[in-house]
């Protein structure tokens, strides 16, 4: 590129079950190269797999938004709580992630699949019972991670509306700075309420076990347990109800996947994986900075500069996935990047794979005729989110 030449800019939308075109020729012709963000920003954009693990994975990359420089969704960085573990890095960042780490672990989750069976067969009871079309994301996609994560967490489902819409706000990119501060704002000070009375009364949750475990011991600061849990409940529903929905979109659209999911069981967790890879919808990229001068693909990042890992393009890298912008549900796709990778690989990706392992089969087993109805769903498509994903998704069966 010539000192001239102005950056071409993060793509601004993207197709419902596809990463924008653009991903794909940069992959090809310049993996690791400058982008243009807010005003005369001009961070690294990285689409390359293996380039993508070197960054997620060398501390010399923050995570720190408010380093100068920072790359971040907005000029004007987003609020900064105590406990935001997605904005911090060591020693705090492994400080406060250990204490969350049991609840997180792959023998945990396994003694949730009951419950989460059952959550996921009452919400199908109730699909069933509705007048049709009607709206798979209010009626299954989005209660059921919300339910299973404010069952784990200690917190009352009753106000799901007060917390998907505060949720909403924070993940709305388009909203603006402002927007996004009251909504994690609104977030954290019912979560702190939450953690005072947990710590009065305590259950057998999340919530209480870091009320009467850490905070009153001293480990972490009431601030900071509130800023865990914020980032929990956004993370623990959004991003899954997203993949419940699009994942059925995809499904529905490949009817030859579909059938050869529902004809063998032993095929579920592959095809999750698959599904994880082939629509990432944590598709704003991973935000670093660099501390130091450090060389990526053969080009040197100076300290101080930025980096957009796109996770999107590296899940379709086709040096790593073969035919990578076809579904197939048999395909290897352990390697894909949808949980991030490094230090901030998701804390709740055993809980998320779960939820889909279980909730995708029993919808297409109590629902075999489910089919769209009504617009397309590209329709209800978000508009500036952080997470993709459809706001309604109207069936029939």
């Amino acid at each position: 590129m010539r000192p001239t030449d102005t950056p071409p800019p993060l793509p601004s939308s993207r197709p419902l079950l596809d990463p924008a075109a653009e991903y794909g020729r940069w992959t090809e012709e310049r993996p690791l190269a400058r982008i243009s963000l807010w005003g005369d920003t001009h961070p690294w954009l990285v689409t390359r797999h293996e380039d993508a693990c070197a960054v997620l994975s060398d501390a010399r990359f923050s995570s720190q938004n408010v380093r100068p420089g920072f790359p971040g969704l907005q000029p004007t960085p987003p609020p900064v709580t105590p406990g935001q573990l997605f904005a911090m890095d060591p020693p705090d960042h492994t400080r406060l992630r250990r204490m969350l780490i049991p609840e997180f672990t792959f023998r945990r989750v396994e003694q949730l699949r009951p419950a989460i069976r059952n959550i996921t067969a009452e919400l199908l009871d109730g699909l069933a019972k509705q007048d049709q079309p009607a709206d798979l994301v209010e009626h299954f996609t989005l209660p059921l991670p919300l339910l299973v994560i404010c069952e784990l967490l200690g917190v009352p489902y009753e106000d799901r509306d007060f917390i998907n819409t505060h949720a909403a706000a924070f993940a709305t990119v388009t909203a603006g700075p402002e927007a996004m501060r009251a909504g994690w704002g609104a977030l954290f000070g019912y979560l702190q309420e939450l953690l005072a009375a947990k710590s009065r009364t305590p259950g057998d949750d999340l919530m209480s076990k870091l009320a009467t475990e850490r905070v009153a011991t001293g480990e972490c600061s009431p601030a900071e347990a509130a800023g865990m849990l914020v980032q929990l409940l956004i993370a623990g529903h959004e991003t899954t109800a997203s993949m419940l929905s699009l994942g059925v979109v995809a499904l529905l659209r490949h009817p030859d996947q579909l059938a050869a999911l529902r004809a063998d069981e032993e095929l579920v967790p592959g095809a999750v994986e698959e599904l994880l890879r082939y629509l990432t919808v944590v598709h704003i990229g991973l935000r670093r900075i660099a501390t130091e001068d450090v060389e990526v693909g053969g080009v040197t990042i100076r300290a101080g500069e930025g980096v957009v890992v796109a996770l999107q393009a590296a899940n379709r890298d086709p040096s790593v996935f073969g035919d990578p912008n076809t579904l197939d549900l048999t395909r290897d796709a352990g390697r894909h990047l949808a949980f991030g990778h490094g230090l901030h690989h998701c804390l709740g990706q055993s809980l998320a794979r779960a939820e889909l392992q279980i909730a995708l089969p029993m919808l297409f087993d109590r629902l075999p005729g489910l089919r769209p109805a009504g617009a397309e769903a590209e329709e209800y498509a978000f508009a500036g989110r952080a997470i993709h994903g459809v706001s309604e998704l109207p069936v029939a069966w």
